[in-house]
């Protein structure tokens, strides 16, 4: 397990949005001075000593400027039908009942390959009750979960953030690994996928972990800001306990960062001169954070089944186009 510094650093560091990836540009500072500049000496010092073995040194820098390129390419390594293992590198205790586990690719440049707004299959095979015959039976288990990391900031791995439930099975064998234990991953799934300016302006409900994908959204969009992107986010994020709310030292980051991203906080328990919402996500908070029904807003949703259910009757009554039971990428409001 890492220092409770050292952890911290890694989890600000996967929303920093700073660009990890391996250089796309054949004229990226590395290749300048790891391939050209080595060939150039390599051909004119050859040419000096001994013209006739010049072709024989063009051929060698070819070979290893293709070797360079080659090795820092992308690879994106998910499988949409095939179960893969990956191994824990790095397991992080936020809370406890709540970690950060981080997942080694096969190579420093590989990349998941998930599309922003999708998610990843995670499974294992457990021994569980069968709820018909009450009998214990081994089998395999999956379940859904977004990473908080993305291929533009995360090459060689992936972190995902989640929160242990008594009744949870993935999440409590995920407790158990040590590092080097390895999980069977599958993707990409879901029907959101995230372009810029896809719509003027979205507004998210996220309760607990639910969390995760919004956020992928939400740093895809300010990553896209150099490029044109003008989204407008209002996110309203639901915990029961001021102690609950996941990240929020990076949630407040972003918003400092850009005003065109706003969150508002509520809690079942507040504590005193807690200066957000109180109780249960009502219409009326989202009347007063979201933006009023319109053809360029979406509503994105992702939290416990009852919040989900209680968001998507909330939103029909402000007169946001009724949910789907499965929503669809074009759907008005979505639900992870």
């Amino acid at each position: 397990m890492e220092k409770p510094i050292q952890a911290m650093t890694a989890v600000t560091d996967a929303f920093s949005g700073k660009q990890t990836a391996k250089p796309t540009s054949p004229f990226a500072p590395q290749y300048i001075t790891f391939v050209y500049i080595p060939s150039i000496i390599l051909i004119a010092g050859t040419a000096l000593l001994k013209a006739s073995w010049t072709p024989l040194a063009f051929a060698i820098a070819a070979a290893l400027g293709g070797f360079q390129f080659y090795a820092n390419q992308e690879r994106k390594v998910l499988d949409p039908t095939t179960f893969q293992e990956f191994p824990l590198a790095v397991k992080t205790e936020i809370s406890h009942n709540t970690a950060i586990y981080r997942f080694s690719l096969p190579s420093k440049s590989s990349i998941l390959g998930l599309p922003i707004g999708q998610h990843i299959s995670l499974a294992a095979n457990l021994d569980v009750t069968d709820p018909k015959t009450s009998e214990v039976v081994n089998k395999e288990v999956v379940r859904s979960y977004t990473p908080i990391t993305s291929d533009a900031t995360a090459p060689g791995y992936f972190d995902v953030l989640i929160k242990s439930y008594p009744q949870g099975n993935i999440s409590r064998h995920l407790q158990t690994l040590k590092i080097g234990d390895k999980m069977k991953v599958k993707g990409p799934k879901g029907a959101m996928v995230y372009t810029p300016n896809m719509v003027r302006r979205f507004g998210m409900i996220a309760g607990g972990t639910g969390i995760t994908p919004m956020l992928q959204i939400v740093k895809a969009v300010l990553r896209g800001r150099s490029k044109g992107d003008q989204t407008e986010i209002d996110l309203i994020f639901a915990n029961v306990d001021e102690k609950d709310i996941l990240l929020r030292a990076d949630i407040d980051s972003l918003v400092d960062e850009d005003t065109k991203f706003r969150v508002h906080y509520v809690l079942n328990n507040p504590p005193e001169k807690w200066r957000g919402g109180v109780g249960f996500v009502t219409a009326d908070m989202m009347k007063e954070h979201f933006p009023a029904p319109a053809k360029d807003i979406k509503i994105l949703i992702c939290g416990p089944p009852p919040m989900v259910g209680a968001m998507k009757k909330a939103t029909e009554s402000l007169g946001y186009e009724k949910a789907r039971p499965v929503s669809k990428l074009e759907d008005m409001v979505f639900c992870f």
